[in-house]
């Protein structure tokens, strides 16, 4: 007599077999002008076979007037990289004004004409420039896209340089902290690594390149070359300034544009009146002269140019790194006519001396001594203004401060940011450089807090909470100190704080913060103020973020019922409540209620809001899911399917929405079995998400557990599926943290694969180990946890404990039974798994009703020619079999395989475990005597 073949009698999980725990998710332009160029000495040998494409990234100074090349320092730095295989890195030192920052462009000038395939110049004040300009690197280089997340381009744009097999040039320029600039040199290949620092730290690391002032030789022979002027004087002139080459060029230009000679220069310099400009304390900090010719430059030009004081103080309150020319036109996408203004008066700026461009003309330069300098006479004396000292410099960063919000008046809100995010970059660098500057005066204005509160949103926007985060604290804590912790823009600012941490996976964190914020609001505003609504909307999506369900849905139901009494009929606010309410209804496994309230949210913002918009998208793809748990897999993979390519056409391929949309309809493929479409389209979103987001970004890591899954599933591919799971686990536990949901998923997934590979003994003690977890942090009504019941005590009857498998299962079909109802799919799943556990036990008088009652509530629920429905047919016969009724057992097994042949095909796994039930079913038959 042959043994039955099972089916599998007990289900971890919905649908046939036991199933892995897969997460879905719902969801410059213009004129360019450029002084005279002189002929220089020093080249580097060009490339043999050059690169037919030369990339030259980031904001490289244009060749000044006159430029003296200091060819004994470049020389130097040449012989660093002859004869080296790894990254050269040399740090090109000394004090303001000296040239560090024009000897590294005269060497990157050099390997330009070489032909060296790249030329990065990075500002490295920050880590957060850093990672800036690496991420611009990397979309230059088309290893990243322009939507990547900054932290992961820059990664990419170093891992890049350290494979280069030719020479490369990165620059690290004005670099401030020598770890930050460490973590981020290549360490391999050919890469030469510049920094130019005032910061002697990094001598103990990196070869130093010291940079002095000109020889009296050198700056007698630039005086000579800017002026053309050979008279005497020239040598008493570079002897006053010291013969610091920032002074000496100073001089050079207003003795061109004033047309006088030396000693008549040299007179003016020594009776400046600097005590009435600047604070004796400041101006005796300066290099000999320095300051004196500074101001007599900007003197000369502000008699002259009538808009050059306002322009020459707005630059040296912004970001010392350099200001894109859109910026100081207030716009993105700025009209030639309406800027030719602009240019002139910038072109005359850059005549004196006082400002230069980069290599492109896109960016204007400003030394950092030229703008400290005029930040000082702003603050110190109120020239033709008038008013107290001080006062002008109020009103210099309070004209930045609107310039700033007239730029970010262009770039988009939400989803559409990913469009803008070189705009972002630029708006961030800005407005930190002058919140940098304000703060060190005083405290900073609300529309400056206005400005950091906008590029926290935008950065949030485009999923980058490691620079957002810091952003949002440091307004929260600003706004509570200057205005209150009850002020309207200080809740704003905690809201933005909590939405942040919710999106990095921070719960504990968000709840907190969000129920602070509810209670203000509710105090300052009353209950029924949409700002309240909205607060109430985002505590209630941070409980179901934790796993809090109960609280969640009677916030939502509060806040559907209320918007639906103060706001008009068909108001986006009411549209996005009932969705809401609809996905916390889903996720407590209530279809009944969930599929009809998304049904009704999408209808109304088809009508309201048009087909194409982001939350019509959004209801549209947790309709399709909530079909797929209902088992409705069929219109589930249809709503995808539509949805897909609006993602695509409206957002783009790499937006993470249109990520998210490709991953549940690869997961809805993998429910219906379509073994051809899934893997490949789960590798594909990972290898995107990777690219786009990052490793470590929680959709990523999502993406990396569903891929195991598949491999898993469909496969049985336990050798590719196992490491990755383990991945998975260990990476959520390091970066979401050991009692977030997701972690406790991964470990259920672990878990599982472990014991369908056999490994029965690492399986249960993880299973446990997820069940702890989730009840530390989940409702005890969670079907989370409920479902991680079910699943341990499948294992325990594994390894043949019936005793402790039983009563677990009995107390989650009663849970399962209780919250969600007799017909939901997993109470449905739960009673056939009971059933099989009795019928393990040598039970099948109570076994058979259980599973007659599985089949009959599938049949009701996912149609009898669903494979649950079928599988659960099948044990049902196993149990008549068991029982010695081999009449009902044989009936049962060719009906069931009809269907199976019919529906699933001969070769499918279950349709032959059917068979062979039934053929060993009628050999025993005819085996057993009448």
């Amino acid at each position: 007599m042959s043994a039955s073949a099972s089916a599998g009698n007990n289900e971890a999980g919905q649908g046939p077999g036991e199933s892995i725990r897969m997460e879905a998710k719902a969801s410059g332009g213009g004129r360019v002008y450029q002084a005279g160029r002189d002929q220089f000495i020093f080249n580097l040998p060009p490339l043999p076979a050059a690169p037919i494409r030369q990339i030259v990234e980031g904001d490289v100074p244009q060749r000044p007037r006159a430029f003296q090349e200091r060819a004994d320092l470049l020389a130097r730095l040449h012989e660093r990289v002859d004869g080296h295989g790894a990254a050269v890195i040399d740090a090109v030192t000394g004090t303001p004004g000296v040239g560090k920052s024009l000897l590294a462009a005269s060497y990157a000038w050099a390997c330009q004409r070489a032909g060296w395939p790249v030329i990065a110049w990075i500002t490295a004040e920050s880590e957060d420039h850093i990672v800036t300009g690496l991420a611009a690197l990397a979309r230059r280089l088309e290893v990243a896209v322009p939507e990547e997340d900054a932290f992961a381009s820059a990664v990419r744009a170093r891992d890049w340089l350290a494979a280069a097999d030719h020479p490369v040039l990165l620059v690290f320029d004005n670099a401030t902290a020598v770890e930050q600039v460490r973590r981020w040199c290549p360490a391999t290949g050919a890469a030469h690594v510049l920094i130019t620092t005032r910061n002697r730290a990094f001598h103990s690391l990196y070869d130093e390149i010291g940079v002095g002032v000109f020889t009296p030789d050198q700056a007698v022979s630039f005086l000579h070359q800017r002026t053309r002027l050979t008279g005497p004087g020239a040598e008493e002139v570079a002897d006053e300034l010291g013969c610091l080459p920032l002074a000496v060029g100073q001089a050079g230009a207003y003795i061109d544009r004033r047309r006088m000679d030396y000693p008549a220069y040299v007179r003016l310099l020594r009776g400046y009146p600097l005590d009435r400009y600047l604070p004796s304390q400041a101006h005796d900090e300066y290099p000999h002269g320095t300051a004196a010719a500074i101001l007599l430059s900007v003197d000369q030009v502000e008699q002259a140019v009538p808009a050059a004081r306002d322009m020459l103080e707005l630059l040296a309150v912004l970001s010392e790194a350099g200001i894109p020319r859109t910026v100081l036109y207030g716009t993105t996408e700025p009209d030639p006519a309406a800027t030719e203004g602009i240019d002139q008066l910038l072109a005359d700026l850059a005549d004196t001396s006082l400002i230069s461009f980069s290599e492109d003309g896109a960016t204007v330069l400003m030394h950092r001594l030229t703008s400290r300098v005029l930040r000082e006479r702003a603050q110190h004396h109120a020239g033709v203004s008038g008013g107290e000292a001080g006062s002008h410099l109020a009103k210099v960063l309070g004209g930045a401060v609107d310039l700033l919000h007239r730029f970010n008046s262009h770039i988009p809100d939400g989803a559409a940011t990913w469009v803008a995010r070189a705009a972002v970059d630029m708006l961030v660098e800005q407005t930190s450089a002058l919140y940098a500057v304000t703060c060190g005066l005083g405290d900073p204005s609300e529309e400056l807090l206005s400005l950091r509160a906008w590029c926290g949103t935008y950065l949030e926007n485009l999923a980058d909470p490691g620079r957002a985060i810091p952003l949002h604290e440091q307004t929260l804590a600003d706004r509570e100190r200057l205005l209150g912790g009850d002020h309207l823009h200080t809740l704003a600012s905690r809201d933005n704080l909590a939405n942040v941490c919710r999106a990095a996976g921070d719960l504990t964190r968000a709840v907190s913060l969000h129920e602070r914020n509810l209670d203000a609001f509710q105090r300052v505003l009353g209950g029924d103020h949409p700002n309240t609504l909205g607060c109430r909307n985002n505590l209630a999506y941070a409980y179901q973020a934790a796993g809090d369900l109960g609280r969640a849905i009677q916030l939502f139901e509060q806040n559907l019922a209320d918007r639906q009494r103060v706001l008009r009929a068909g108001h986006p606010d009411i549209l996005t409540s009932r969705n809401n309410l609809a996905l916390a209804y889903a996720d407590a496994g209530d279809l009944d209620r969930a599929i009809p309230l998304y049904e009704r949210a999408l209808a109304n913002q088809e009508r309201v809001l048009g087909g194409d918009h982001p939350d019509t998208l959004t209801s549209r793809s947790n309709l399709a899911l909530a079909y797929a748990d209902a088992g409705d897999l069929d219109q589930a993979i249809t709503l995808f399917e539509q949805a897909l390519p609006i993602y695509q056409r409206t957002l783009g391929e790499d937006h993470p929405d249109t990520l998210n949309c490709r991953n549940n309809l690869a997961l809805t493929y993998h429910a219906a079995g379509d073994l051809d479409r899934v893997i490949p389209l789960l590798e594909r979103t990972l290898a995107d998400r990777e690219r786009v987001l990052g490793d470590d970004h929680p959709d990523t890591l999502q993406s990396r557990g569903n891929l195991a899954g598949a491999y898993r599933d469909m496969e049985k591919d336990f050798g590719r599926a196992i490491p990755l799971m383990e991945r998975t686990l260990a990476d959520r536990e390091r970066v979401l943290g050991d009692d977030h949901p997701h972690t406790s998923s991964s470990r259920v997934n672990l878990a599982t694969a472990y014991r369908a590979a056999g490994d029965v003994g690492r399986a249960i003690p993880l299973m446990e180990q997820a069940l702890a977890a989730e009840g530390r942090m989940l409702d005890e009504d969670h079907p989370d946890l409920l479902t991680t019941r079910n699943n341990l005590a499948y294992m325990y009857l594994e390894v043949g404990d019936p005793a402790r498998a039983i009563p677990l299962y009995e107390q989650v079909l009663a849970d399962f039974e209780r919250t969600l109802g007799v017909d939901h799919p997993q109470a449905l799943t739960c009673r056939n798994n009971l059933a099989g556990a009795y019928q393990t036990a040598g039970d099948p008088a109570r076994a058979i009703p259980l599973f007659d009652q599985a089949r009959t509530g599938r049949e009701r629920v996912l149609g009898s020619d669903h494979p649950s429905t079928l599988n659960t047919c099948n044990n049902l016969a196993n149990a008549y079999r068991a029982a010695g009724d081999m009449g009902r057992a044989l009936a049962l097994y060719e009906e069931t395989l009809a269907v199976c042949e019919r529906v699933l095909g001969v070769d499918h796994p279950l349709a032959k475990i059917v068979w062979d039930n039934a053929l060993a079913t009628r050999e025993q038959a005819n085996a057993d005597p009448p």
